[in-house]
């Protein structure tokens, strides 16, 4: 199941009991300074990245593991780990073969046995979809593995190469044995880092050494594709918790680059001579909001049509991100995905239209009702959004209510389906990133369910018969034609109303240059220190 890194980070999916720090390289020559990139990236708890959908933690499985698809800039999926591969006549079968030059640290060549355990650990969490349709996934020789299925599924490889955590990353047989609830502890990949253990201080540090026997493909970066190309010696994730903390180390050079600096320090850092805002994830984040289609009022259709009239996305983004750091999308699929477009987008209105949605309410028969709006307190974009939202409703006659509690509360509240008199709720706001938007399959988001669905329940068997023949789809074009059907149908039932996109830039250093963007991730090759 993807879920957004806010949510991840509020529900402490972060979190978890980290058996061992395990024995992978022990210290060697002293890289210097200039070859030494240091990174404020967050806390690394958990090492694993099939137990955790933590984007740290696939951040790190991103520098010491390695793939076997990567996505390119276009988000179009290119062979990394593997050498060649093809497909029988009937779609029916995948064979895959390594590419040479394949080594895990610890000396012993990557197999395809390897890849067939790791695909099968990640598969129940990660890729579902290619488990239920699989017939068999086995090795043919040491470089060798094929993937049979039961029938057709045209977008395999995009699956293998997906970056919504958890991610497909390639583990020793005896790692990826393991049952995907139990951590690996062993960070022994094939990957262009190392992990330094001999140099781990959990809760302060973390080291990452290039490795030096890492061979990487031929072709030139593109995205996560291509030449994992690795310009530095080491990399090491220093975990400063405070922000001007923070802030105050990149000034004076003891770090290179922080991710995520709050906005209230964007001044202060474009002032610095020697400091850069950039953006490296494009895409963003999509804020929007469910509303419980099994209660009143948004039980009815056209009160969740309403509310599509009603929101301003501009005015919604600038209670919390800067002008310049903003976009309205109108796109189930995001504004930035292959699949975006702008079917069935007549409702959009630059300000928003209330008298459009209060006319909708009197037409859904809304009669007072209160309209309950679980506010996360502890998260300040989205408690921001929640005010303005009540105060919004509340100026076209809706009986609006804040109901304010930490994301632990908001989280626990959601699920009771019921009534707001029986301790349910009418909406609640999140967000997920862009990217995530263009997998109407393993995003629950997505789906139209009812009951069966996520937190909001809405139904439409229309909807649900188009985004069934999504997996079958051969070709990028027809899926493209899939998505516009599916998002006619969707604009027309309303399942989420959507408020908008933002994009959070990293601080770095002016001497530190070559950084990738590319959607959720932050791979560190390619990278160059001045």
């Amino acid at each position: 199941m993807t879920i957004s890194r806010r949510e991840i980070i509020k529900m402490g999916l972060a979190a978890g009991t980290v058996l061992s720090i395990p024995s992978v390289l022990r210290a060697q020559t002293t890289p210097t300074a200039a070859r030494t990139v240091r990174m404020v990236m967050g806390d690394l708890s958990v090492f694993d990245p099939v137990v955790t959908t933590a984007t740290i933690t696939a951040n790190h499985g991103l520098a010491v593991y390695d793939t076997l698809f990567a996505l390119d800039s276009k988000l179009t999926p290119q062979p990394q780990m593997v050498g060649k591969w093809g497909v029988s006549d009937d779609k029916r079968t995948y064979t895959f073969e390594l590419r040479d030059g394949l080594g895990w640290h610890d000396g012993t060549p990557v197999t395809a046995a390897d890849c067939v355990a790791s695909i099968r650990r990640w598969g129940q969490v990660g890729g579902q979809l290619i488990m239920e349709r699989a017939r068999d996934i086995s090795k043919k020789d040491d470089k060798t593995f094929t993937i049979s299925l039961k029938e057709p599924l045209g977008m395999l490889t995009d699956i293998l190469a997906k970056v919504s955590t958890p991610c497909l990353y390639i583990m020793r047989e005896k790692d990826a044995s393991r049952p995907a609830t139990e951590q690996v502890t062993a960070n022994i990949g094939s990957g262009p880092f190392r992990f330094n253990e001999s140099l781990a201080k959990p809760g302060a540090s973390f080291t990452y050494d290039r490795n030096e026997k890492y061979v990487p493909r031929s072709e030139s970066s593109d995205g996560l594709a291509g030449g994992k190309v690795v310009n530095v010696d080491r990399v090491i994730w220093d975990n400063i918790f405070d922000q001007q903390t923070a802030f105050a180390a990149l000034q004076s050079g003891e770090v290179d680059f922080v991710s995520g600096p709050p906005a209230d320090l964007y001044s202060a850092i474009e002032s610095d001579p020697n400091l850069a805002l950039q953006v490296l994830n494009n895409s963003g984040s999509v804020f929007f909001m469910r509303m419980n289609c099994l209660q009143k009022p948004f039980d009815n259709v056209k009160a969740r049509q309403a509310m599509l009239h009603l929101i301003d996305q501009e005015a919604f983004m600038r209670t919390s991100f800067l002008p310049e750091y903003i976009s309205t999308v109108t796109s189930i699929f995001g504004n930035h995905t292959p699949y975006s477009n702008d079917e069935n987008t007549g409702w959009f209105k630059k300000g928003g239209d209330p008298e459009k949605a209060k006319q909708l309410f009197k037409e859904a028969g809304y009669a007072g009702e209160k309209v309950v709006i679980l506010q996360s307190t502890d998260w300040a974009e989205a408690s921001n959004a929640s005010q303005l939202l009540a105060a919004t409703l509340r100026k076209i006659g809706v009986n609006a209510e804040l109901a304010p509690s930490d994301w632990g509360g908001l989280v626990a509240r959601r699920a009771n389906n019921g009534p707001v008199e029986n301790g349910g709720w009418s909406i609640f706001i999140t967000s997920e990133s862009d990217y995530e938007r263009s997998d109407p399959v393993g995003n629950p988001t997505l789906n139209a369910t009812g009951e069966k669905g996520w937190y909001g329940w809405p139904k439409s068997d229309e909807y649900e018969a188009l985004r069934a023949k999504w997996p079958g789809i051969e070709t990028l074009e027809e899926r493209k034609a899939l998505a516009r059907k599916m998002q006619q149908e969707y604009w027309n039932f309303v399942g989420t109303v959507l408020l908008g996109e933002a994009v959070s830039p990293i601080a770095r250093r002016k001497t530190l240059t070559g950084l990738i963007g590319m959607p959720s991730l932050m791979p560190m090759w390619n990278m160059q220190k001045a």
